[in-house]
Parts: structure tokens; sequence; C-alpha cells
């Protein structure tokens, strides 16, 4: 009987040392163990001080301006209006499409051809095989889907960042792998205001695009979307309330054609005019900064995530181009992407995955001021 009630104590005692054991393990464990105290799709919000800005500001803001921070659901759900996001429209599939549009993309040669006769060559073949290096939780979607959209909507609320910057082409045009998508738009508009979203323009570099084709896009988008609430508008360091409009391949353009729209002395400049803006242009090249100012531009953004890809995209590079920007009282608008890897289209073109190096670039960056 003592024997038992020996050996009883003994697998007592070690049960009681494995509860505190793993009581004391559990303790130790942080959010960088694999855990996060913060809400799904908060961790790439900007931080002030080491600590997550959650200044209170008013509910209902008219104007977007990119320095004010909308507190949606009080002190612990923030929107950033100076963080914005690109976002396509072009995505199609079966049945509502007539096929897998832009998910079926070709596979683009890399440009050293030493290295692209390594790649595989071809296009992908959906809904298997998806023009992505990553496969969506939404699966090979269609764009028209109201559901997607409004899923899409809620996941960037939820990310923080604050204005969307939708790719747009004009009526009745597309690009050379999809669809028009213009009339998709309003229902963008409409899902972005449900989320306390604004939406920038994206002007692509559509067939025959100039500067006075432009002129009627930018007085189109304006005489449809301007009074929109949703329609973003940027406050400048004047004061000036204007939209803001991005403009992709802008080099594509000579910077002399470009002054004619965007500077005041243009035969059909926007300038002054009710349909002047705030009107961004893209740097792949460092000569592309001159081309911009002298094109009448207000800022220059880089767009590519991949370190390396361009001269633009190169972080060593941001310091160089903020000092010219400031130089010349332009914006500059630096792109990261965090875990981007586009080499299921593209070969080449990626970064490191994770927050953490997103961090590491951006941080010193904004500790400048990018805008």
């Amino acid at each position: 009987m003592t024997r038992l009630r020996r050996k009883f104590c003994v697998a007592l005692f070690l049960f009681a040392l494995f509860i505190f054991g793993t009581m004391m393990g559990l303790r130790t464990l942080k959010p960088t163990d694999g855990f996060s105290d913060l809400a799904p799709g908060m961790e790439l919000v900007p931080f002030v001080g080491g600590k997550l800005d959650r200044r209170p500001a008013p509910n209902h803001v008219d104007v977007s301006d990119t320095k004010i921070v909308l507190s949606k659901a009080g002190h612990e759900h923030s929107i950033f209006y100076d963080v914005h996001i690109f976002y396509y429209l072009w995505y199609g599939a079966p049945p509502g499409d007539r096929g897998y549009i832009h998910w079926d993309h070709v596979l683009v040669p890399h440009w050293d051809p030493k290295i692209a006769a390594s790649h595989p060559k071809g296009r992908h073949n959906p809904p298997e095989d998806i023009a992505s290096s990553f496969y969506p939780e939404l699966g090979p979607y269609s764009s028209k889907d109201p559901n997607v959209l409004e899923s899409h909507m809620a996941q960037i609320e939820a990310a923080a960042a604050g204005v969307v910057v939708l790719s747009w082409y004009p009526p009745g045009v597309a690009d050379e792998h999809g669809e028009p998508t213009e009339d998709l738009v309003p229902s963008v508009m409409d899902a972005a205001h449900r989320h306390s979203l604004k939406v920038a323009f994206h002007i692509q570099p559509y067939r025959e695009r100039t500067d006075l084709s432009v002129h009627d896009n930018i007085k189109y988008i304006i005489d449809k979307y301007g009074n929109h609430h949703a329609f973003f508008k940027f406050k400048s360091s004047t004061g000036r309330i204007l939209p803001l409009f991005y403009v992709y391949d802008s080099y594509l353009t000579p910077s002399e054609s470009w002054a004619e729209l965007l500077t005041k002395r243009g035969s059909h400049s926007l300038r002054g005019t009710p349909y002047d803006g705030i009107f961004i242009g893209l740097v792949v090249e460092e000569r592309h900064k001159q081309d911009i100012l002298a094109g009448g531009f207000d800022g220059m953004y880089t767009y590519f995530a991949s370190n390396g890809f361009s001269y633009g995209s190169s972080h060593q590079n941001w310091k160089t181009i903020k000092d010219f920007c400031d130089g010349n009282n332009l914006l500059f608008l630096p792109s990261a992407g965090p875990g981007y890897i586009d080499t299921a289209v593209r070969p080449g073109t990626t970064t490191t995955r994770g927050t953490e190096s997103t961090d590491a670039i951006m941080r010193p960056r904004c500790r400048q001021r990018c805008q």
C-alpha cells in the first residue's frame, strides 16, 4: 500500500511539473513568435514613436487630406489617406466572362536573353495554373463579381490603407490582354465609400494616348465622379484642394507635350481651370526626373516594388530623388510591396518577403517625410 501511494505521489508531482512548465513556456511567447496582438490586417499601419497612430480625428471628412487620420470606429480603427494601394479591375473568370482574363497572362521574357533561356515560355492555363506566384483565397475571380469587390474593399480597409488607386482606361478601351472596365468604376466608388475609402485614378498608357486625349480623360473623370463622396482630393502645402492623378508610363509622351497640358503657358492647360489637379508622373530612369519637372507634373512615383528593378524602384536612390523633389517643390511618392513576387509573369521582379523588410525600407524614409 505504501509503495502504491509513493507511485501515486511521484505521478502527481510529475504531472504538476508538466503543467507548470507548459504555463511558463506560454508566458514567454511574444507576438514575434508567430502570434500578433494587432487586429488582422493592421500589422502595416504606420507607426508614430514606436506606437500605433491612433490619434482621434473627425468621424466625417468632406475632403480627403492625406495628412488626416480618419477614426472610423473609435480609437481602435484608423484609416490613413497617405497610404495608397494600386488596384486593378481587369480580371475575368467564367461564367460571367469570356474566359480567365489576365489569369492566363503570357510569361514575359526576361530582358537578359541568357537568363530568359532558362525560364519557361508560353502562357498560364487557369484555373489551376494562374499568372500569380500566390493563389488568391477567393480563387481566380472576376472583377465584375460584387461580392469580390466588397471583399477587396473590406480587406483594404482592414489594412488601414485609405486610398484605392484605380487602374483606369477610357470608355471602350482596354489593355491588350483584357476588356474595357470603365462601366465597373461606379461600383468601385460606391464600395469604397461604404468602407470609408477614397479612390484616385491611375491613367494607363492606352494606345494613342496623348496630352490632348488625357485632357479629355481628366475632364470626363471629374465631370462624372468629381462629386462622389469617394473621389479623392489632395490638400497641397499651399492649401489648394485638388484631385490627384497618377499617370503610368508618363515617359512615353515627350515632356514638351505634357507641358502643353500641365503648365500655365500650355495651349490646352488644365492649370487654373475647374479640371486642375495634382498630377504624378512615373520615374523609372534617372533622366525621368528632369522630364517630369519640365512636363509640369506635381510629383513623381516609383510604382515598381522590386528593389533594383529600375532606378526609381531602387531604395538607395530614394534620398537623391527626394532631394531633387524637395529642391523643385515636387511630391515624392515611393512604392513598397511587402511580399511582392511577380516572377510568375515577369522573371526578376521580386522583393524580400515579410513586413520586417518593408519596415526596414520605409521607416528611415518616412523620417525624411517622403511627401
